[in-house]
């Protein structure tokens, strides 16, 4: 077997990088395929693991080899407390693409159109993940699995699909687009196939989704309060539908 800095040499530029021991975490519990994993201090992160996730230990312990600080630090683009970097394989263009297009379908799709902000990516993508929604879609030209995006989402990337569409290839289902001018989300119960529509940060919803939207709906806000974070807008959102449907 090579050594794992030719691995990585080898495989970064086909993977997806996992940075730091949450991202590992999450991608090995929800079934990702790790070629290689490093770490600057095998002791703490085995450590880590025996706390924080007892049910990944044994596979950390099968994949982690310590290098040297400086040779992980060349890994990543800036280093993570946790010292751990990883990489995995990317899903498949095609199982996504069917996975979202799968009906019946029981919980919503996530839709950011032209999201700016990778971090706020990052963050919804986690968010979908711990409501357990069938996918995150992005419109525009950020790529969902940048480094960046993977890094705020913890590796959760894994938990759920993420994928990047046009506007006309989105997942079937009622779209829903929030947006200052609808309707106030309070009186309206989301379906479980809903797609939930979330403008860019600066410019929101696009013409071409706007064009495709069956409803508009506003979040409760206080006059003179300018806006939600994008992350936060989802998580509202997302809770809204969550607590109809367990009614």
């Amino acid at each position: 077997m090579t050594d794992p800095v030719t691995r990585w040499h080898r495989l970064a530029g086909d993977t997806v990088l996992l940075d730091g021991f949450h991202a590992l975490k999450h991608a090995l519990r929800f079934g990702a395929e790790v070629p290689v994993a490093v770490t600057a201090d095998r002791a703490a992160a085995l450590a880590l693991a025996g706390e924080l996730a007892p049910d990944v230990r044994d596979a950390l312990a099968g994949l982690l080899t310590e290098v040297p600080y400086g040779t992980y630090t060349s890994f990543v683009p800036r280093p993570h407390p946790t010292a751990v970097a990883a990489l995995a394989v990317r899903p498949s263009r095609e199982s996504s693409l069917a996975k979202l297009a799968h009906t019946p379908r029981t919980t919503p799709v996530v839709v950011l159109d032209n999201p700016r902000n990778l971090g706020n990516a990052g963050a919804v993508i986690r968010l979908a993940a711990g409501f357990g929604a069938t996918g995150v879609v992005t419109t525009g030209t950020v790529d969902p699995w940048h480094p960046t995006v993977v890094r705020g989402g913890a590796g959760l990337h894994f938990a759920t699909t993420v994928e990047r569409l046009t506007a006309e290839e989105l997942p079937p289902g009622p779209l829903f687009a929030l947006d200052p001018e609808g309707d106030d989300i309070r009186g309206v119960k989301l379906p479980d196939d809903a797609v939930l529509a979330f403008g860019s940060e600066r410019t929101g919803l696009s013409a071409e989704l706007r064009a495709r939207t069956d409803h508009l709906l506003s979040l409760p806000m206080r006059p003179q309060v300018s806006s939600y974070n994008l992350a936060t807008s989802v998580a509202m959102t997302l809770y809204h539908w969550s607590f109809g449907a367990s009614l």
